[in-house]
């Protein structure tokens, strides 16, 4: 007799992993392979993922997992996708799985020439805003004000703009996404898995421990970075900047949360002043003000 009951989904990235508690990236990997299925090839840098993925006596992956040095993920990934092609397998999608450090820093000069070749290869940053498994160092991509072991009275230069920044390439396909909204970000990697070309993915991946909150707050701090406007979701398709999710109701200022909700949930964030906190306000309704300029009406 057949059985009602739905067979549990086997994960595509299993449990039991070396992740942090509260780390939301066995998750974000999970969907990822879920949506891009075993034809997939992932080329990870050091990082979190390279603890996470074990060593020779188990690996919680389903697909194959290169790892590479700091810099190289994006030359490596080019490499593999033209051998791939070249001997005639067109359907295996080689994808980037790489933290901000080796995205923003120590690995920008192969992402961006790999971005200007248009390299068939998807690349996702998973941003944690930090070098994480190294200490919590600053990383380029550490938001202005935020403590680091390198940055203990705050980061005081601004987060660079990798998004907007990779768009500059002309590259196909650039979106933004977070664990919290994990539909919209379903639906980007489903999109970007149809593209040919370099394809880029931006995705906040808060922190337990760098960024000094509880464990069991992950998705809620997640879900405040923009809910606040400061993560705002979008998505640039062959040039056209569109909003996505909740994002699309936060142009109007009113329908956006005080920063400092955000900012008061994080330890990482406890040395700023009231003076300070506006200011950070103030930068985030700018940000909105040029958001606005891209929006097509």
């Amino acid at each position: 007799m057949s059985s009602l009951v739905t067979p549990k989904r086997i994960p595509k990235f299993y449990r039991g992993n070396a992740a942090c508690p509260g780390c939301p990236i066995p998750k974000e990997l999970d969907v990822l392979l879920e949506v891009l299925g075993n034809k997939t090839v992932l080329v990870v840098p050091a990082s979190c993922t390279t603890i996470i993925m074990g060593d020779t006596s188990g690996m919680p992956s389903t697909v194959p997992v290169i790892h590479s040095a700091f810099g190289a993920p994006a030359a490596i990934a080019s490499g593999i996708v033209r051998a791939l092609r070249t001997r005639g397998d067109k359907d295996v999608i080689v994808t980037v799985w790489a933290g901000d450090g080796s995205t923003g820093d120590i690995g920008f000069a192969s992402l961006s020439g790999a971005a200007e070749r248009n390299e068939d290869i998807l690349y996702v940053c998973y941003d944690n805003e930090a070098y994480m498994n190294t200490g919590i160092q600053r990383s380029s991509l550490t938001p202005k004000g935020a403590w680091t072991t390198t940055t203990p009275e705050g980061k005081r230069e601004y987060k660079k703009p990798l998004p907007f920044i990779i768009a500059e390439h002309k590259v196909p396909y650039v979106a933004t996404a977070s664990i919290a909204y994990i539909y919209d970000y379903e639906a980007k990697v489903r999109k970007a898995k149809q593209i040919r070309g370099f394809r880029y993915l931006h995705l906040l991946s808060p922190c337990p421990p760098g960024w000094r909150f509880d464990s069991k707050l992950t998705i809620d701090t997640a879900k405040l970075a923009v809910e606040t406007g400061v993560w705002p979701l979008f998505e640039i398709e062959n040039g056209e900047f569109r909003l996505t999710s909740v994002s699309k109701t936060l142009l109007d200022k009113k329908n956006r949360k005080p920063v400092a909700e955000y900012l008061k949930l994080q330890g990482r964030f406890k040395q700023l002043t009231e003076e300070e906190i506006k200011g950070i306000q103030e930068e985030i309704d700018e940000m909105w003000e040029e958001i606005k300029k891209l929006v097509k009406k």
